[in-house]
C-alpha cells in the first residue's frame, strides 16, 4: 500500500466489537497512517476511532460474560484474556512484517547512507509507537497488565512492544552494518577529516533505547548498547591507536610521541562529551590508556633522565601526565627523580667543600638550600605536588643533607654549620639585612634543619651561639631571635626550645636587676663604673666557669663587691659564679700623640686587665703581667698576642714571641681608621676549643638522653624483649637524633649495672623500680 494513498482514504465505520479480524482490519488502516505518515499528522476522527475500536474489542467479551450468567465466570474471564491476547498478537505480527520490510530497504543501503537511512526509520518508527501505546491504552491497562502480574515474561506494554520487536528482527540483522558505518566514520575523524557526528550521537541513543529489562519490562539496562557498540568501538579504538603509536614512535622523538598521545587523549575525552555515552567515559580512558601509554611505558621511563639532566620541566610535567594514568605508571621516575636529586646535592657540596675546615656556613646552607629549591619547584611546577614526588625529594634531601663530603666519617658538620649561617644572620652586622628578607632566609634555614638528622648538634651549637649574642647584646633584634626560636618550637616541641625561651627570661630579669642596682648606688651616692651585670641560670645557659684564675683590677673589684652584696641581700643563699672570660668593655686611651680624639678600645676583661696595669708604667714583662692578673698562659697569652697584633703594645726584644721573657711597651705612635677599635676578637684555637667541648657534650648528652628513654620505656611496659627494647627506644629517640644500636646497648647495660633493669628468662629485660 503505498503510504500517499492511505491518507486520503476515509476510515471506515467501526468494527462489529467482538470480531478480531472485523477489528484488526479497522485498526491497520489507522496504524499504517501512522507508521507511514505521522509527520502529515493524524487528525481527531482516526485517532478517537482507532482508540474506541480498542475499547470496544477489549470490553465486548466482558459484557458477554456478564448476560450469560449473573456471576463473573470464569469462561468470561478467559473470552477476555483470549481477545486481548488476539488484538496484542496482531499487532505483533503488524510490526514484524513492517520490520522485515524495512530489513530489505536496508541491504541498498551501506556506511553514512546506511546511517542516515536507519536514524531515519528509527525516529519515524518510535514517534509511532509513541501515538500507538496511547491508542492501545485500554490494551496496555488491562490485559497487558493482568498477563505481566502473572509472571508472564513475553508480555510488554505497546511501546515496549514496538522496541522488542525493532531489536529482533531489524536491530539484529542490521547492528553490525551500522556499527561498521559508525567506526568507519569515527576513523574518518581520527585522520582529520571533518564528520557529521550527529549521526553517531543518535545510533548511540537508539542502541541504548533498546536496552530492556527481561526481568522488569518497566526498567532499561545498558546491556544492548554495550554488548553492540561499546564493545566494537573499543576494539576499534585499540586496533587504530596500538598502529598508529607503534608507526609514530619508530618515526619520531619520545617527546613528540608524548605530545601525540596527549593530543590523542583528549580527543578522546571530548569526543565522550561531544556525541558518546558517559558510560563509555572509563572504558575508553582505560583503552587508550594502555595502548597509548602502558603499552610505550618503557621507553618514556628510559627518557625521564634524559628530560632530568637537560631541565626539560614541560616535557617531565606532560610525561608525569600520562604516566599518572596507568598503575604504577610513576614507581620508576620517582626512584630514578630521587637518585638524581641526591647526586645532585652531592655534587653541589663537593663543589663547595675543598676545604671543609674553612668551608663557609653561607656557602655551604646556599647550596644545600639551592638543590632543594630548584627540584621542589620542579615538584611543585611538573609533579603536581605529588605526596610521592615531595616523598622522593624529602629522602633525596635527607641523604644529601646528612652524607655527603663535609659530613663523611659521620661528623655533625651539617648541624654546627647550619647553626652557625643561623648566627650569622642573627648577629648585628653592618650588612643592615631588612627584617622580611631575614625573615624569610630563617624560613629557608628551617627547611634546611627538617632534614638535619642530628638535631640535636643543631641546637647544643645554636644554644651556645644565642648565649653569646645574649650576654654581648650582639642580636640583630629580638623579634628575629624569637621568630626563630618559634620555628624551632614549631618543628621540635616545646622541650626543644625550653631553655633557649628560659635565657631570654633571665636576660629580662637581668635588665630589671640592673636598674636597681645603679639607683642602689645612686642611694649610696658613690661614683661607680658604668656596668651592667647578667644573671644566667645555672640549668639553662651552656656556659662553663672559667678556665683560669683571675685578680680583676682594682676598680672592677670595687663594683664586682659593690653588685655581688647588692644580689645576696635580695636572693639570700643563692651563689654566683663569675664568667670572667665572657666580661667586656671599653677603655680610652688618653696617651697617644697626636689622636684628633681619644680612641676607646673595646676589650675583654683581660685585655683591659693587662691594659690597665700600663697607667702606672710604660714597660712591663711578661711576668709581671702573669703575676698580677693571675691568669694562666693559655688565658694571658691570647690576649697578649692580640693587643700585640694590633699593635697597642710592642714587644722586645725585637720579634720575640708572647711568652716568659718578653717585654711590652705602650705604644704612643698608635694608629687607626677608626676611633673605636675592636680588640675583644675570638681566637681560631679559642673556636676549636669550644667545638670539641660541644662535641663532647653532645655525646655525654645522648648517653643521658638514652638512658632516660630506655628507662621511660620501661617504666611503662615493665617487661620486654632485648630487640623490641632497642626499636621502641630509636622510635623515640631519632627526631633528635638517629641512635646507633651499639651506643643504645651500652646504655642497657649501664641500667642493668645501676639496676633500673633487670634479665629475666628468655631474653626478656625487667624493670626494676
Amino acid at each position: 500500500m503505498a503510504p500517499g494513498a492511505t491518507m486520503m482514504q476515509p476510515m471506515p465505520l467501526q468494527p462489529v466489537r467482538d470480531d478480531i479480524d472485523n477489528t484488526w482490519e479497522y485498526l491497520q488502516t489507522g496504524i499504517t497512517k501512522i507508521m507511514m505518515n505521522l509527520q502529515d499528522g493524524v487528525d481527531m476522527r482516526t485517532y478517537m476511532g482507532i482508540y474506541t475500536a480498542v475499547h470496544n474489542f477489549c470490553t465486548s467479551q466482558k459484557a458477554i460474560g456478564f448476560s450469560a450468567s449473573s456471576n463473573i465466570s470464569s469462561g468470561g474471564h478467559r473470552g477476555a484474556h483470549l481477545l486481548g491476547e488476539d488484538l496484542y498478537k496482531k499487532l505483533t505480527e503488524y510490526l514484524t512484517e513492517h520490520l522485515r520490510g524495512l530489513v530489505a530497504e536496508s541491504k541498498a543501503h551501506t556506511d553514512e547512507a546506511l546511517l542516515a537511512f536507519y536514524i531515519r526509520e528509527w525516529h519515524r518508527y518510535t514517534d509511532a509507537a509513541k501515538y500507538i501505546h496511547h491508542l492501545f491504552r485500554y490494551l496496555n491497562r488491562h490485559w497487558v497488565k493482568r498477563e505481566m502480574d502473572e509472571g508472564k515474561k513475553s508480555i510488554y506494554d505497546v511501546y515496549t512492544l514496538h522496541l522488542v520487536r525493532w531489536r529482533d528482527v531489524l536491530f539484529a540483522q542490521v547492528s553490525i552494518k551500522v556499527m561498521e558505518a559508525v567506526l568507519k566514520l569515527v576513523e574518518k575523524q581520527r585522520n582529520g577529516e571533518t564528520i557529521e557526528y550527529n549521526q553517531i550521537k543518535q545510533v548511540v541513543e537508539s542502541f541504548v533505547s533498546l536496552g530492556l529489562d527481561e526481568g522488569d519490562s518497566s526498567k532499561t539496562t545498558l546491556d544492548v548498547y554495550r554488548f553492540h557498540f561499546e564493545k566494537p568501538f573499543l576494539e576499534a579504538t585499540k586496533g587504530f591507536y596500538k598502529n598508529e603509536s607503534k608507526q609514530f614512535v619508530a618515526e619520531n622523538s619520545v617527546v613528540e610521541y608524548m605530545k601525540k598521545a596527549e593530543a590523542r587523549l583528549d580527543e578522546e575525552a571530548e569526543r565522550v562529551k561531544i556525541y558518546l555515552h558517559p558510560d563509555i567515559a572509563v572504558s575508553l580512558k582505560k583503552a587508550c590508556d594502555q595502548v597509548l601509554i602502558a603499552d610505550h611505558s618503557n621507553i618514556l621511563r628510559d627518557e625521564f633522565q634524559v628530560l632530568l639532566d637537560n631541565d626539560r620541566e614541560e616535557d617531565m610535567a606532560r610525561m608525569y601526565s600520562l604516566l599518572l594514568r596507568i598503575p604504577d605508571g610513576l614507581d620508576p621516575l620517582r626512584s630514578k627523580f630521587e637518585a638524581h636529586v641526591r647526586n645532585a646535592g652531592l655534587a653541589a657540596v663537593a663543589k663547595v667543600a675543598s676545604d671543609a675546615d674553612k668551608l663557609e656556613p653561607k656557602v655551604y646552607v646556599d647550596a644545600l638550600l639551592e638543590i632543594h629549591t630548584q627540584y621542589q619547584g620542579l615538584v611543585k611546577r611538573a609533579f603536581k605536588e605529588e605526596p610521592e614526588f615531595t616523598r622522593s625529594l624529602d629522602n633525596a634531601c635527607r641523604e644529601f643533607v646528612n652524607r655527603n663530603e663535609v659530613c663523611k666519617s659521620g661528623s655533625n658538620k651539617s648541624p654546627e654549620l647550619l647553626a652557625k649561617y643561623t648566627d650569622i644572620l642573627l648577629r648585628k652586622s653592618s650588612t643592615g639585612v631588612e627584617d622580611r628578607e631575614l625573615e624569610n632566609t630563617l624560613t629557608q634555614i628551617m627547611t634546611v634543619f627538617k632534614y638535619i638528622e642530628d638535631k640535636d648538634v643543631f641546637q647544643k651549637f645554636y644554644s651556645r651561639m644565642l648565649a653569646r649574642r645574649l650576654v654581648h647584646s650582639n642580636s640583630s633584634s629580638d623579634d628575629a631571635e624569637t621568630s626563630m626560636i618559634s620555628k624551632l618550637k614549631e618543628a621540635c616541641g616545646f622541650e626543644y626550645t625550653n631553655k633557649l625561651q628560659r635565657m631570654f627570661q633571665d636576660m629580662q630579669i637581668s635588665k630589671d636587676l640592673n636598674t636597681g642596682f645603679k639607683e642602689h648606688v645612686q642611694s649610696l651616692g658613690v661614683k661607680g663604673l658604668d656596668s651592667s651585670y647578667s644573671i644566667l641560670g645555672t640549668g639553662f645557659w651552656p656556659l662553663t666557669p672559667p678556665g683560669t684564675t683571675f685578680n680583676p683590677p682594682e676598680d672592677i673589684m670595687a663594683d664586682y663587691e659593690r653588685f655581688s652584696r647588692y644580689y645576696r641581700n635580695k636572693h639570700e643563699g643563692r651563689k654566683l659564679t663569675w664568667l670572667w672570660q665572657l666580661c667586656k668593655g671599653e677603655v680610652k686611651a688618653n696617651y697617644i700623640k697626636n689622636a684628633k680624639m681619644p680612641y676607646t678600645f673595646q676589650v675583654s676583661i683581660y685585655q683591659m686587665a693587662i691594659l690597665l696595669l700600663f697607667n702606672d708604667k710604660d714597660k712591663i714583662t711578661y711576668d709581671e703581667i702573669a703575676s698580677t692578673t693571675q691568669l694562666n698562659t693559655d688565658s694571658l697569652d691570647p690576649s697578649l698576642s692580640i693587643l700585640v697584633k694590633a699593635k697597642v703594645l710592642t714587644v722586645s726584644p725585637d720579634g720575640e714571641k708572647v711568652g716568659p721573657g718578653a717585654t711590652f711597651t705602650l705604644n704612643y705612635d698608635f694608629k687607626n681608621k677608626k676611633f673605636r677599635v675592636n680588640l675583644n676578637v675570638g681566637m681560631k684555637s679559642e673556636t676549636k676549643q669550644e667545638e670539641a667541648e660541644t662535641n663532647k657534650t653532645i655525646e655525654e648528652d645522648r648517653k643521658l638522653l638514652l638512658q632516660s628513654a630506655i628507662v621511660r620505656i620501661m617504666k611503662a611496659r615493665k617487661r620486654m624483649k632485648h630487640q623490641q627494647l632497642v626499636s621502641e627506644t630509636i622510635n623515640q629517640i631519632r627526631g633528635r637524633f638517629v641512635p646507633k644500636v651499639g651506643d643504645i646497648k651500652k646504655c642497657i647495660e649501664i641500667l642493668l649495672d645501676k639496676e633500673y633493669l633487670e634479665r629475666l628468662d628468655d631474653d626478656d629485660l625487667g624493670y626494676l623500680a
